[in-house]
């Protein structure tokens, strides 16, 4: 179980975030919604350790994390929303750079990694691709392959099919939810209805750097008058 208590963060006297809580089991996955400006990206930069905060607590399977030590112990990984490859590498040399310089392995050990994901995430044909000659989708494959190769517990995506295609959403879907059923915890922003549609998840509904509403969805679905602000999101009339 991986959960957050009362973060919240300032910046330049506005409170971004405010006395934030929530958690999510392994296998699960935390979708949170809002408008521009909830909050949803900064929380998952301050996860990351890419932002800092002022207040919080956050754990693992009732242990303390140190954010400040997840990028050395790959805890947590993040699935950028424009991907932030490395543009001057091909698309197999963005995985072994990562593997050889974050977790300190052999470039052969590197290689045969990349080379598994690759031919899971169907880009073994794109190996010596520039990442300047990969489509979108290409990309988005890459992006979770890289951030998957050091085998974070916990992974977080930032509106993950916003620079896709709408035809490509449901293989997003599909490789988001393939994550979550390796126990993994998975979290995701996102104003994509089409994504939203088909995953299965706990939905959290931010404004003004506050949780207002949350449930599962199958439970939001099903008693939207209970959950009225989130039933009235997925609407589109909230």
């Amino acid at each position: 179980m991986f959960k957050v208590k009362n973060l919240s963060k300032t910046i330049r006297n506005k409170k971004i975030l405010k006395d934030l809580n929530f958690e999510i089991d392994h296998g699960k996955i935390a979708i949170f919604l809002g408008g521009s400006g909830a909050g949803k990206s900064t929380l998952l930069r301050i996860l990351n350790n890419l932002e800092n905060y002022d207040s919080g607590s956050f754990s693992l399977d009732d242990t303390l994390l140190n954010l400040e030590n997840v990028n050395h112990s790959h805890t947590i990984g993040m699935v950028f929303q424009h991907f932030n490859l490395f543009e001057n590498l091909n698309a197999e040399d963005n995985i072994i750079y990562t593997l050889i310089h974050c977790k300190g392995l052999t470039k052969d050990k590197a290689k045969a990694i990349t080379e598994q994901l690759l031919l899971r995430y169907g880009l073994q044909d794109h190996a010596k691709s520039s990442v300047n000659n990969l489509s979108g989708g290409q990309k988005q494959r890459l992006a979770i392959a890289r951030t998957l190769a050091v085998d974070p517990q916990i992974i977080c995506l930032d509106e993950p099919t916003s620079a896709l295609d709408p035809r490509l959403t449901n293989q997003v879907a599909k490789y988001i939810t393939e994550l979550a059923a390796e126990n993994r915890v998975v979290i995701l922003t996102t104003h994509d209805m089409n994504l939203l549609e088909q995953l299965e998840g706990h939905l959290f509904l931010m404004e003004n750097g506050m949780i207002i509403e949350n449930a599962l969805k199958s439970n939001c679905m099903s008693n939207p008058k209970s959950y009225p602000k989130l039933h009235a999101f997925l609407k589109g009339t909230y």
